[in-house]
């Protein structure tokens, strides 16, 4: 007995932070819990070896790292090692630290041995990233270790590993409307699934339920077929048994299946119809949103009809344009229904199930820069990448396969309170930007060539952000504030030019831009146009007072930057989309992405044990301003990320938190307002039981 309460000595220490005292909590108990944590556990566990040598030598000949001497001298190996360990870093929660330990640590083959501390992690990925660069190998060094930035997951966890999976685990793809193009999909999820990846694809282009086929009516099954071979897909390709297979599937709400694609995530539906572990997300266009706000009859159409008729896809049409000329034309097959009842229909669904997502297609593509390379048409299981995609022709045999534009998900996250803290924004996304290029340069999925194409092509990245309510609350700062709206403005624009800006100078060096370039509105210098306008200086004295002692571009630094863009070009076709990055969030002790808090103090449930995390940075001084996203005004949050959606290129994985008392017509507004503001996706939608009554803020 006396063993067991040694074990959890840290588990019963992080509880105590919730027995008050002077009606408080006690949060120091949390840095007690991670101290217990090493001490009593991770120490005891971990493969000790006397010099740095020794541990770089054995990892390399036991092959659980590459072999970096092909790089790198010793001495200059130990450069970086020495440079990480002068920090001194030590988890500030007990949460990071667990996290860390249990899902991303190096453990020996029998998987009870830890090899890496988190210094030894971030020594790893810095020298694998730095490849024979010593300068860029401390570069990145410096940054991860102060937690300025932090790769997704794929990168964190394997980079520098010689058993390892690939650095990027998210892509999309469209799925063809023949046997071919159905089959490539499905090969194509089962492939990028068993390495590890989330894949997403839009089905809009498949033919409806009672389509014809080879000119014979009513004889095609529709969409959810399909849906049901991915479902199964995903789950047999369940990578490795360590979790299952993620993938999502998008379809156009003009599409005549989109009743029963809504219908395929009731809890009550028919098993024959319900679709359990594959995610969905509706691609909404204007059109749509226009016809429920004025309350008109609205039809589906059928896209095989469209397609014979106009040799052109439903989804890849403006429905400005042609859904009159889709109307009125007698050969395509229609049916009648109400707009308002279906985006209420859309809201039921999501109060039961959290799905679908919802994509509002005009919304991206009229910030698209791209609009004459190709157009965004669908997202990904987290709805921030936002990327032109093209369906692949797949031949029969004999015959040549046209093959197009997959997506590739390359993601990492700046922290938002250490970047500022260290007033180091222009350094931090410049070397940010490096580090996602170089994983980009690094990656070849040759298994999934439109996947491959892209990646080549394109040079695709997703420099994200996290902790924006932990920073805001940390300083005192309401989330639902106009404070808080002209932080996220000022911040986010300086991202954005800092991203271009790294983006010109990798084109420059190499010599090199993305195809394509010269369509787009960074050639034609359209896109800047808008910022050499406008005077980004803080308004409120607060925020002025936070960004003291940092340069902020200025219309004339923007007008420079714009000629340099037109005269070198840029690298990445892609640069900025916000994850929700939980995960990684947890051993950055951040909040979230740039969404508020749920919990003060969150409860996570692992195996016997309940542990407690405080969020990041508070204190019973600061209590108040971490005020939970339910107990918030949902149409300010929407505001919020709006302001931010203006600066990002692809888009923010946006949650609606709502209520059990939030009818289907409140989510339809809030559907509404989203839109009216720009955005250009909703993620999940959560919703609390009623039972939770009161602020947790005014609980204390």
């Amino acid at each position: 007995m006396k063993n067991v309460v040694i074990e959890k000595k840290w588990i019963l220490l992080n509880n105590e932070i919730m027995v008050k005292e002077n009606d408080e909590y006690r949060l120091e108990k949390d840095k007690e819990a991670v101290r217990s944590y090493f001490l009593d556990y991770v120490n005891k566990n971990t493969v000790f070896f006397y010099t740095l040598k020794e541990k770089i030598n054995y990892l390399i000949d036991n092959e659980y790292y590459i072999d970096f001497y092909q790089w790198y001298t010793f001495e200059e190996m130990q450069e970086v090692y020495d440079l990480i360990y002068t920090y001194k870093f030590r988890f500030p929660s007990f949460m990071s630290a667990f996290k860390f330990f249990q899902s991303y640590a190096l453990r020996d083959d029998s998987g009870e041995k830890f090899l890496e501390r988190y210094e030894d992690r971030i020594a790893a990925i810095a020298l694998f990233l730095g490849k024979e660069d010593k300068a860029r190998a401390k570069e990145f060094a410096q940054l991860l270790i102060s937690q300025e930035y932090q790769p997704a997951t794929p990168t964190f966890l394997n980079a520098g590993k010689k058993r390892s999976g690939e650095l990027v685990s998210c892509f999309l793809d469209e799925v063809g409307d023949n046997l071919n193009g159905i089959g490539y999909a499905i090969d194509s999820a089962i492939k990028l699934s068993s390495i590890g990846g989330g894949v997403s694809f839009n089905m809009s282009k498949l033919r409806g339920r009672g389509e014809a086929i080879k000119g014979v009516d009513g004889l095609a099954s529709g969409v959810l077929p399909v849906m049901k071979i991915m479902e199964d897909t995903f789950s047999y390709a369940n990578q490795l048994g360590q979790r299952p297979g993620a993938g999502a599937a998008y379809l156009n709400i003009f599409h005549s299946d989109i009743e029963e694609f809504l219908d395929c995530k009731k809890i009550n539906v028919d098993e024959k119809v319900r679709i359990k572990s594959l995610s969905i997300g509706v691609i909404v266009p204007d059109k749509f949103m226009e016809l429920a706000a004025s309350d008109e009859p609205c039809y589906l159409f059928y896209a095989h009809t469209v397609f014979r008729e106009y040799g052109k896809y439903l989804d890849e049409m403006d429905m400005d344009i042609m859904y009159e000329e889709l109307l009125s034309n007698p050969n395509i097959r229609k049916k009648k229904i109400n707009a308002r009842v279906l985006l209420v229909k859309l809201a039921q669904t999501q109060k039961e199930s959290g799905y679908p997502y919802i994509f509002y297609k005009d919304n991206a593509n009229k910030q698209h820069a791209l609009n004459q390379v190709g157009h965004i048409k669908f997202s990904n299981l987290c709805t921030e990448i936002m990327q032109t995609s093209e369906v692949s022709d797949i031949g029969g045999y004999g015959e040549a396969d046209k093959i197009n534009y997959g997506i590739s998900c390359n993601l990492g996250s700046l922290n938002i309170a250490t970047v500022m803290d260290h007033k180091n924004i222009k350094n931090a996304v410049k070397s940010a930007m490096t580090a996602l290029t170089i994983v980009s340069d690094i990656t070849d999925i040759k298994m999934v060539p439109s996947i491959k194409k892209a990646n080549e092509e394109l040079h695709s990245v997703g420099l994200g952000a996290m902790n924006l309510h932990g920073y805001l609350a940390k300083n005192f700062i309401m989330y639902e504030s106009l404070e808080a709206l002209d932080f996220s403005n000022i911040f986010f624009m300086m991202v954005n030019f800092y991203s271009l800006e790294r983006s010109m100078e990798i084109a420059r060096d190499k010599g090199e831009t993305f195809k394509g370039f010269e369509k787009t509105d960074y050639a034609n210098g359209t896109y800047f146009d808008k910022h050499i306008q406008e005077d980004y200086a803080p308004k409120t004295d607060k925020v002025k007072a936070l960004f003291e002692g940092m340069e902020i571009p200025t219309k004339e630094d923007w007008a420079r930057l714009k000629e340099q863009v037109k005269q070198y070009g840029l690298y990445n076709a892609y640069r900025l989309a916000i994850a929700p990055n939980q995960s990684t969030g947890y051993i950055m002790n951040a909040t979230p992405s740039v969404m508020p808090i749920v919990d003060i103090i969150e409860i996570r449930e692992y195996g016997d044990s309940t542990t407690y995390y405080p969020m990041p940075y508070l204190n019973n001084d600061n209590y108040f301003f971490y005020k939970s996203a339910y107990e918030m005004d949902q149409t300010k949050v929407l505001r919020l990320i709006s302001v931010i959606q203006r600066h990002i290129d692809q888009g923010i994985s946006c949650i609606l938190h709502t209520n059990s008392t939030d009818s289907t017509r409140d989510l339809a507004k809030y559907y509404i307002y989203a839109h009216k503001m720009g955005l250009k996706s909703l993620y999940y939608t959560r919703t609390r039981k009623s039972s939770i009554d009161e602020c947790v803020s005014c609980a204390v």
